[in-house]
């Protein structure tokens, strides 16, 4: 049995897997990620395996023969796009050659421990 939803946000857009998961239409972000990308849920009637496509006010989505109606009078809120550094004439890019060591090419079949 089909039944619509109308979820009410306070921002817009929402990404599609946090909206299913505000929605309580999924256990969890993993499991909305996996309904998205398998075909599942269709946004303003069209198939979506985007998971975080962006969700605006009065789009329509579908999932599991259930409807999410978004509702959201704030006005879009969109982040800026970070662009590259390109280098400039004065720091041009540099040639950098890996060294390796006798020693650690001996070492080429070992694992490394890499933290971050």
């Amino acid at each position: 049995m089909s039944q619509t939803i109308s979820v009410e946000l306070d921002s817009q857009p929402i990404e599609l897997c946090k909206l299913l998961k505000v929605a309580n239409l999924v256990g969890g972000g993993g499991e909305a990620k996996v309904v998205i990308s398998e075909g599942y849920v269709a946004v303003n009637g069209e198939i979506e395996y985007q998971k975080r496509k962006k969700i605006y006010n009065n789009d329509v989505i579908e999932f599991n023969s259930d409807f999410i109606e978004v509702i959201c009078h704030a006005p879009v809120i969109e982040t800026p796009i970070k662009k590259r550094q390109q280098p400039t004439a004065a720091s041009p890019k540099k040639n950098v050659k890996s060294k390796t060591s006798e020693k650690s090419a001996a070492k080429v079949g070992r694992r490394k421990k890499i933290s971050f």
